[in-house]
């Protein structure tokens, strides 16, 4: 039996070149620490890396025998949020830590009945559509954490 190649280094968007194999992962599988992957092309690999990290759509990783597999984000169920009052929504998806994608005039949410309906009271224009889920990373770390705290009074979840 052959070893999967191991993947212990991450570069992130912008920060590295050269050809890359690529593993298109949707939002959730993008967020781990250890896991066996498989390129789109069918080649499996073992990530180890030293803590839970968020990889984003454009990021490598570097294999032990230097080859690179770059990240592809996935394209997922999602629900574009709209209307005048854009401002008033990102509040309410965002008192919820509601992982969104913030774009000029409209913000992606992953497609969550109870979020939908909310945002239905508050008037939103919601449209169901099929894209790749790149949403904001958190203000306190890069990405997204387990649990974050917000100084040194952190409030409950």
């Amino acid at each position: 039996m052959s070893e999967l190649a191991l993947a212990q280094t991450l570069h992130r968007k912008g920060h590295w070149s050269g050809t890359a194999e690529q593993c298109t992962l949707d939002y959730a599988s993008r967020f781990l620490r250890r896991k066996r992957l498989t390129t789109d092309a069918g080649v499996p690999f073992l990530v180890d890396l030293p803590h839970t990290t968020s990889l984003d759509d454009g990021d490598a990783l570097e294999l032990e025998n230097d080859h690179l597999v770059e990240i592809v984000a996935a394209t997922e169920s999602l629900l574009s949020v709209s209307g005048s009052n854009l401002a008033q929504l990102a509040w309410h998806i965002g008192n919820r830590h509601t992982p969104c994608q913030v774009e000029t005039d409209r913000i992606l949410i992953q497609n969550d009945p109870v979020i939908r309906h909310m945002l239905e009271h508050l008037d939103a224009q919601i449209e169901d559509v099929t894209a790749a889920f790149t949403p904001e990373g958190g203000a306190y770390g890069h990405g997204r954490t387990h649990s974050h705290e917000h100084g040194a009074t952190a409030h409950d979840h």
